[in-house]
């Protein structure tokens, strides 16, 4: 049998690239993708300037007795120290024991709740009618999507405008038609049911949108086989449409209610947490806790603080819940 001859071209081809995959393997994954680092390198760097060091700041002013009265500050050519002092947890033990921490807490959570399900719930009667063959369906859905296109802060302006107890516009029409008016903005109870209103209003194209995309990429086979077994629309409706939608539904609800929780914008440019504070969640009340009033900055850090570690705890337990039903992600 004719022994195979290595020709020396071919060995030292083999020995180089042994070398090469010997030097890669020693070398560390820095050297070996510095590419992918140095174009990581200035996200890092932005989300460490923007996000990393507030944060770090933030739990530094929570453990002290930072207001305005000593943090420090300069008067014309005088420059006054700080003169605030490290406290522990106290600004946490104080909030966790104050009523006026659960109270907001209640709040947050039932307009996080009210929120969220009625986007969820518009969203997905809404997607489920364009996803139906119909007429001029592109320019519902264009007309559908606009609270959406517009910016927040002009839709919110518009719905304080029409929601105003003396000129505006929804009150005038109750009194055209013999109704009194309704202070839609000044009642406590009114307030908080207006800002849902509101909220509703610019979150549910997000909603529709997503569960859309959703409702298409269902199979249509799945309906016709069920429809030709006898299954009615609404049975077609809860043994495919919503475990088809599952995947959908668990990301949008979970980004929906952080965003929800912290929806800062719609209280404070509507009413401003008012009246009387009544409609204050936790984020538009640490926001008037440093800024406004007697300014406590250590106070408002360590709400800030406990708003983050509530939301952590929400999205643990979430995703442990839907690894309990089979979905990961």
């Amino acid at each position: 049998m004719a022994t195979p001859v290595v020709t020396g071209t071919a060995a030292g081809g083999d020995a180089r690239g042994r070398a090469r995959h010997d030097r890669a393997a020693k070398s560390g994954p820095l050297s070996r993708h510095w590419y992918a680092w140095a174009m990581v390198l200035p996200v890092v760097v932005v989300t460490l300037v923007l996000v990393g060091y507030p944060l770090v700041r933030g739990v530094a002013l929570s453990l002290t007795d930072a207001t305005e009265a000593n943090m420090g500050r300069t008067i014309g050519v005088n420059v006054i120290p700080s003169t605030y002092e490290f406290i522990g947890l106290k600004n946490y033990t104080g909030a966790l024991a104050s009523d006026e921490f659960r109270g907001r807490f209640i709040w947050t959570i039932i307009w996080t709740i009210c929120c969220v399900g009625l986007h969820y719930l518009l969203g997905l009667g809404l997607a489920m009618m364009l996803n139906r063959p119909m007429r001029f369906r592109a320019i519902y859905r264009v007309f559908l999507v606009l609270p959406w296109a517009v910016p927040s802060f002009v839709s919110i302006f518009i719905w304080r405008y029409l929601l105003n107890g003396e000129f505006g516009v929804i009150n005038g029409m109750l009194r055209d038609v013999g109704l009194p008016a309704i202070g839609w903005l000044d009642d406590p109870t009114m307030a908080k049911i207006s800002v849902i209103a509101i909220n509703v209003w610019l979150g549910v194209p997000f909603m529709m949108l997503a569960i859309l995309g959703g409702l298409q990429a269902i199979p249509g086979e799945l309906y016709e086989a069920a429809e030709m077994d006898g299954a009615s629309a609404f049975q077609r409706f809860r043994h495919i449409t919503l475990p088809g939608l599952r995947p959908v539904s668990s990301t949008v609800v979970l980004l929906g209610t952080i965003w929800t929780f912290n929806q800062f914008a719609v209280i404070w440019l509507a009413t401003q947490g008012g009246p009387g504070g009544e409609t204050n969640i936790l984020v538009t009340e640490a926001y008037r806790l440093a800024f406004q009033g007697i300014r406590d900055y250590a106070k408002s850090a360590s709400w800030g603080i406990l708003i983050l570690i509530i939301l952590s705890v929400m999205a643990v337990v979430y995703r442990r819940a839907l690894r309990r039903h089979g979905e990961v992600w």
